[in-house]
């Protein structure tokens, strides 16, 4: 059993392409091509239709494809196991975030980190939300923060934060001297959002709909940083995570609103494949992350 061609065989199925899973396991396409041919005359069959572009898996491919993944999570965990007997607080911990969270949170979780395990290591990937599911599904990542993840037959999805969306506005604007603000008093407002596939803006579209407020859509971003750009300078006014407008507050960009009424919570949720076998430094930062959950109610 070669664990490198069953690790091979697992990125060719998921990405349906030799020449992405040849650089995910840092070999050429040419190698990568001879691996996948050798395991196909060991087992006589086919486990690709090369035909179809992209490669399409055949049924013999997608049993061999189990068993991939079978032997992979039981060697990982079988690894974990060995860390524990050794009781080692080294390793690695990969860690997939989406923007707002790692941007504004990820400088303090690294230094709880970084003092807990001292001699451990913290990858951390920020993207967009679609990509750190798919970075926990496909086990490039450990561990995940994205918001609005619901738990499937293959990751769990653990609470961690029910942040309160508020309005947000430039310090010039007219309604910058107000507190809260009713939601009708959005209607007919220039309105900077977030890319229409995105969770929080059909989140956020439900409420206004709900309430029947009508906004006038100026401009719509695919992150948060872009949209508090623009509302800072004038583009418009937006919903969001109060959360993540702490700085902008502090250097007066933006004021926050409360909403009346206060309905809106953007939920962020810890997500990991399910039966997934942790590492010591694993364990101890999803540790980490609930308390720092506690500590944040």
């Amino acid at each position: 059993m070669n664990l490198a061609n069953l690790r091979l065989i697992r990125d060719v199925a998921h990405t349906r392409n030799v020449s992405k899973a040849a650089r995910l396991n840092e070999i050429s396409q040419s190698a990568a091509s001879q691996a996948i041919q050798e395991v196909e005359r060991e087992l006589g069959v086919a486990l690709f239709d090369r035909s179809r572009r992209p490669l399409l898996i055949t049924p013999a491919g997608k049993l061999y494809l189990d068993y991939c993944r079978d032997i992979l999570r039981r060697h990982e965990e079988m690894e974990a196991a060995l860390d524990k007997l050794k009781k080692e607080t080294g390793g690695t911990v990969r860690l997939a975030a989406i923007y707002s969270v790692g941007l504004s949170e990820m400088a303090e979780i690294e230094a709880r980190f970084s003092r807990r395990f001292p001699e451990g290591e913290l990858h951390v990937s920020y993207l967009r939300p679609e990509r750190v599911w798919q970075a926990v599904a496909e086990d490039q990542a450990d561990l995940g923060l994205m918001s609005y993840a619901e738990s499937s037959r293959d990751i769990v999805a653990l609470p961690w934060r029910e942040e309160e969306m508020v309005v947000a506005v430039g310090s010039g604007h007219a309604l910058a001297k107000k507190r809260s603000v009713p939601v009708r008093a959005l209607t007919g407002q220039s309105f900077v959002g977030f890319d229409d596939d995105l969770p929080i803006q059909a989140q956020i579209e439900r409420y206004l709909r709900d309430h029947k407020v009508a906004v006038d859509m100026a401009l719509h971003f695919d992150n948060l940083e872009m949209i508090k750009s623009a509302v800072a300078h004038g583009a418009g006014i937006s919903i969001m995570p109060l959360r993540v407008m702490r700085e902008d507050l502090k250097q007066g960009r933006l004021v926050a609103l409360r909403l009346q009424p206060a309905e809106l919570y953007r939920p962020v949720r810890i997500i990991h494949r399910r039966r997934k076998a942790f590492n010591e430094v694993t364990s101890g930062l999803l540790e980490l992350l609930q308390e720092e959950k506690a500590h944040a109610a």
